[in-house]
């Protein structure tokens, strides 16, 4: 932060703005266009695409500017050039655009977003994404192709996951070691659905299946899931520990052993009802005595395990920043290093009858846990970013893990294409 802002205060004084283009425009996405045209010098939105124009239309609107629709590329490109913000219902002219530095993908779609990616990726276009599914899902095998293509694919600041990777950062950058990297959360609930979820929703403006999959731990599954494929992590059981904690966070340097930490390589966690939230913590160790002794000075503890926190996450306040990161520092806020560390697995919300399609993420059907990534493929579990849509075999009780075997899938999938060759990249490796 320190950093970017100057970097943005003199392209602002130059007169290059940083251009963002943004992809979907729905309650985060609004948040996030108000952001970078109200207070974000030395950045621009030149663009917004969003299945129903009108949706970009009212982002613009809600942020004090006036867009022009566009339905060409040669149009899009010559409205940013002439400095107008443009719409249209068209992601795939954002995608190819030569006139923007960094996209944002802000839709929490898979099918469609991970079309999106690859579409960035063939036309060098740079991305941040606010979509944990997607990149829980083939996050490694869109990174490789990003490489590949000399393009930054990244996760960003703001949300949880990316707060909690800085932290790692910071954390490492001090010359600690981080082996629990911990979300706080407020509620868990895996039998919570869009009815039950229905007037909170309403009284945030949110979509209830959005709440839901937040209420039923869909959603802080792939939040840890990708930390722990950027960071290198494993779970320390399905479902990781959700220990029910009402005290102080840095109470939970307690809670942990460290050999066992450090045997698996370091864990993703979450807790509930622990303060100060709904923010993010890092544990992390230190074998230098010296080290150890000025941490206790300061008020750390005497260890094994020193608590660091960050007391809040603020979501689209703090995603312009990552674009920032990309455009002018080509930083990642977040990446998989490599092949999957931990997945989310589909189960059964509820009983599943053969003959049922299984509807997404956060509805009526299904929630998702955090599993490690080899007992995944050992027991063919399925990744509940490919059950939607699918056809189940056969009856299954409630709390059931899916497996590959229970279903038969959509045909002609991209989502399932590249689980393909994510499996086969990193089985070569």
């Amino acid at each position: 932060m320190i950093l970017i802002d100057s970097a943005l205060r003199r392209r602002a004084e130059e007169g290059r703005p940083v251009r963002v283009g943004m992809i979907g425009a729905g309650f985060m996405g609004r948040g996030i266009a108000n952001q970078i045209l109200n207070s974000v010098p030395g950045m621009d939105l030149v663009a917004i695409s969003n299945r129903h124009v009108e949706g970009a239309r009212r982002a613009y609107a809600e942020a004090g500017a006036t867009p022009v629709e566009v339905a060409t590329q040669s149009a899009l490109e010559d409205a940013i050039r002439a400095g107008t913000p443009a719409i249209t219902g068209d992601a795939m002219l954002l995608a190819r655009a030569e006139n923007i530095d960094v996209l944002i993908e802000a839709t929490g779609a898979l099918e469609f977003a991970a079309q999106v990616v690859l579409e960035a990726i063939a036309h060098g276009n740079h991305m941040v994404l606010m979509n944990a599914e997607l990149d829980g899902t083939v996050g490694p095998i869109l990174k490789v192709r990003a490489d590949a293509a000399g393009v930054i694919l990244s996760g960003c600041d703001g949300d949880q996951p990316g707060v909690q990777m800085n932290l790692i950062r910071f954390v490492r950058g001090i010359g600690l070691t981080p082996l629990v990297a911990g979300n706080i959360k407020g509620l868990q609930d895996p039998y919570r659905n869009p009815t039950t979820q229905k007037g909170f929703a309403e009284q945030w403006g949110q979509k209830p299946h959005m709440v839901t999959s937040f209420a039923d731990g869909s959603k802080i599954s792939f939040e840890q899931a990708i930390v722990a494929n950027a960071a290198g992590f494993r779970v320390a059981r399905r479902g990781m520990g959700g220990a029910d904690h009402r005290g102080h966070v840095d109470e939970l340097v307690h809670a942990y052993e460290v050999d066992a930490l450090t045997a698996q390589g370091g864990i993703v966690d979450y807790v509930v009802g622990a303060r100060p939230g709904p923010g993010v913590f890092v544990l992390g160790t230190l074998d230098d005595p010296r080290q150890r002794h000025y941490l206790n000075l300061y008020k750390l503890g005497e260890g094994p395990l020193y608590s660091f926190y960050t007391p809040y996450h603020l979501c689209h306040f703090e995603v312009p920043f990552s674009a920032a990161r990309v455009a002018l520092f080509a930083d990642a806020v977040m990446a998989p290093i490599g092949a999957p560390r931990v997945e989310v697995i589909t189960l059964a919300k509820t009983d599943l009858k053969a003959g049922d399609t299984l509807d997404g993420i956060g509805w009526y059907m299904t929630y998702g846990e955090a599993e490690n990534a080899d007992v995944v493929a050992r027991e063919g579990l399925l990744p509940i970013g490919v059950a939607e849509g699918c056809r189940l075999k056969r009856d299954l009780p409630k709390d059931t893990a899916l497996a590959y075997s229970d279903v038969e899938l959509p045909g002609g999938r991209l989502i399932d294409r590249l689980r393909d060759e994510q499996a086969a990249h990193f089985a070569e490796r």
